[in-house]
């Protein structure tokens, strides 16, 4: 596993742990690094917490947006997690994460973590935003 898959990996656990606790990412995420009992925290996964939760109101949209049949609160924790993290790569790194390679490492981590039907929907949601992806791009931008 390359080191941004394990970035990658590690921000979900956070972004989850946060979801799940009902507290802001960011803050466990500044609680955590440089804890004695926390391993090192790699500057990517400190760049996608912190992306996500900036811009989680605008994702969540989105999201909502395009997981036909879905709402967030029905779709599994981890599920959403990951969600998050692809959309706001699709979006918001474009210039650096090419939109085949941020849905498949969504898809790569969900297969890992979550149920069977998981990765063909996380496939299925990031895959209809990213047909669009220009288009939403310039609306998240100018947000």
């Amino acid at each position: 596993m390359g080191s941004r898959s394990k970035a990658r990996k590690r921000a979900v656990d956070f972004l989850y742990e946060a979801d799940q606790r009902g507290v802001d990412a960011v803050t466990l995420l500044s609680e955590r690094v440089g804890s004695p009992e926390v391993p090192p925290v790699a500057e990517y996964t400190v760049t996608l917490v912190e992306g996500v939760t900036e811009n989680r109101t605008r994702i969540d949209e989105v999201l909502t947006q395009h997981a036909e049949g879905w709402s967030l609160e029905r779709m599994p924790a981890v599920d959403r997690a990951v969600l998050r993290l692809g959309l706001y790569e699709l979006l918001w790194r474009s210039d650096d994460v090419p939109p085949a390679v941020a849905i498949d490492e969504a898809v790569e981590l969900v297969k890992a973590l979550s149920t069977d039907d998981s990765p063909r929907f996380v496939n299925g949601v990031l895959g209809r935003i990213s047909g669009i992806g220009n288009r939403l791009r310039k609306t998240v931008q100018q947000d």
